[in-house]
């Protein structure tokens, strides 16, 4: 008789065991696509703000002037960055990029001062843009303004089909994970139907047999998500050793929204399929349990 039950709480213990794998994979699986979700608008601002627009400056700009202007314009509330390069400067630049100095063989310096802005977010679109090139053509001591129009198009295009196709999985994924664990959360209940009936021969009510049940299926969503979570957490820090500029994308915000999304997921949908599936063999008779 000793035997019979170490076996039986063998067999339990195992399908407890393999309900926490299945479900840690799953709600891995959720919590990448929910972090590459998140991430995407973070990716989205940062690739937009690297953006670059350049204000090329008039020949007769002075230091002072220039001081100003890019006063001025660090204050205006579409830039995030900005960077004044001089004359000296971009000759310096171009003389280290072509190997050779232009101004050797045209006798002069062919470059003129500019203004590099870095867009907040939020602005850097085509409509935004023909507002501000138009705003920043007015500005005095600016001659030209200029930017890479089909690179920002294209980049804001390829954003939201990314961001399209991200929610979409999120979507779907979000199906097959509560299938596979309300499958997974179905065969540990059906292997103890007969115990459940035999609790309601001896007149125990539902609200009592699904007590341990959901305890148990708590506690599962619980482990799964902690570990998922930890898996997730792992798979940052190894990120972060790598390039720790990874961190501009994937946020402290973004990790610990995942993680609690992850975490309350596990254990609402652990609980929910085990609700399911312990009422469905507490409406069954005696009969129908050897059918199935």
């Amino acid at each position: 008789m000793g035997k019979k039950r170490n076996k039986a709480r063998n067999r339990i213990g195992m399908q407890v065991i393999t309900l926490c794998i299945s479900t840690t994979l799953v709600l891995l699986l959720l919590g990448l696509v929910v972090l590459s979700v998140l991430t995407a608008n973070n990716l989205s601002s940062y690739v937009k703000e690297n953006l670059t627009v350049t204000l090329m400056l008039g020949e007769d700009v002075s230091p002072n002037d220039a001081n100003i202007l890019c006063h001025t314009l660090s204050h205006r509330r579409y830039i995030k960055n900005l960077n004044f390069i001089s004359k000296e400067q971009a000759l310096k630049e171009q003389t280290a990029a072509m190997g050779s100095d232009p101004s050797d063989f045209l006798g002069a310096n062919p470059f003129v001062a500019s203004v590099e802005l870095q867009l907040k977010s939020d602005y850097a679109n085509s409509d935004s843009l023909k507002w501000i090139k138009t705003e920043l053509k007015k500005t005095p001591k600016v001659t030209d303004v200029t930017y890479q129009a089909d690179l920002m198009d294209s980049v804001n295009s390829n954003i939201k089909k990314v961001s399209i196709v991200l929610l979409i999985l999120a979507v779907l994924l979000t199906f097959v994970s509560f299938s596979l664990i309300n499958n997974t959360v179905r065969i540990g209940v059906y292997s103890r139907r007969f115990m459940i009936h035999t609790m309601k021969l001896v007149g125990a009510s539902w609200n009592f047999i699904r007590k341990p049940f959901l305890c148990s299926a708590v506690w599962t969503g619980i482990i799964a998500a902690v570990l998922a979570d930890g898996i997730l957490a792992a798979g940052a820090f190894f990120l972060y050793n790598y390039e720790s500029d990874v961190m501009t994308v994937i946020t402290w915000d973004v990790l610990v929204i995942t993680g609690s999304l992850v975490f309350v997921f596990g254990i609402v949908i652990t609980l929910f399929c085990s609700y399911l599936s312990v009422n469905k063999f507490l409406r069954m008779k005696a009969g129908d349990l050897y059918k199935i």
